[in-house]
C-alpha cells in the first residue's frame, strides 16, 4: 500500500481524501504544519511552492492543495488571491463587488501538488463550477460556502453538512493522483 502525507488542517479535505484514496489502496496520513502562503499569479504556483516546502520540512512524500475562487464577472478575481481576499473582505466584500451584476458564474479551481521527497511536485486539478448568490445562506462550513451554489444544486454549500459538502466538489484530481501513484 502506498502512503502519502496530506498537509492540511481541514478535516473535510482529509475526509474526502481518505474516502476516495484509501479504497484505492493509498493510505492517507495527515499533519498540519505552517506553510508559507506566497502571492502568485496562479493557484498552481502556490501549490507547488507549498508542496516543495512541506516535503523538505517533513522529509517525505506529501500532498498539499491550494484553491482559488474564479468569478467570471470579475475576470477571474480573486483566483490565486482567494485566501488573501477572504481575510481582507470576505464573502460580504465579494457580494458587494457583484452588486447589480447579472453574470454570477464562478468556479473553484482546486490544485493538488504531490511531491516526492527531493523531487519536483506533480500537479492535479479539479474544477467545481457554480454561481455566486446575492446573499449569504446556510449554517455549515465557512467563508465561500455561504455564497457559492455548485452546479446541480439550488442552495449554497453552507446548507449542507460536512459529509454532503465533501461530495459536492469535483474529485477528478484525487482519481488522477491515484492513477499516477498506481503507475509510478
Amino acid at each position: 500500500m502506498k502512503e502519502i502525507t496530506y498537509v492540511t488542517g481541514n478535516k473535510s479535505k482529509i475526509l474526502s481524501a481518505k474516502s476516495i484514496l484509501e479504497p484505492l489502496n493509498i493510505k492517507v496520513n495527515n499533519i498540519k504544519i505552517e506553510l508559507t502562503e506566497i502571492q502568485a499569479d496562479t493557484t498552481e504556483e502556490v501549490a507547488i511552492y507549498k508542496a516543495k516546502e512541506a516535503s523538505e520540512k517533513l522529509k517525505c512524500n506529501v500532498l498539499v492543495n491550494d484553491i482559488g475562487l474564479f468569478i467570471d464577472a470579475l475576470n477571474g478575481f480573486p483566483g490565486p488571491y482567494t485566501h488573501y481576499v477572504d481575510e481582507k473582505i470576505g464573502e460580504c466584500g465579494i457580494l458587494k463587488l457583484l452588486t447589480n451584476e447579472e453574470n454570477r458564474n464562478a468556479s473553484f479551481v482546486e490544485v493538488f501538488a504531490y511531491c516526492e521527497y527531493k523531487n519536483e511536485p506533480i500537479i492535479f486539478k479539479s474544477i467545481t463550477k457554480g454561481k455566486i448568490t446575492h446573499s449569504k445562506s446556510g449554517t455549515y462550513g465557512w467563508s465561500w460556502d455561504f455564497i457559492f451554489i455548485p452546479d446541480g444544486y439550488n442552495k449554497t454549500m453552507a446548507n449542507y453538512d460536512d459529509e454532503k459538502r465533501c461530495k459536492m466538489w469535483n474529485t477528478d484530481a484525487y482519481y488522477s493522483l491515484a492513477d499516477y501513484l498506481k503507475n509510478n
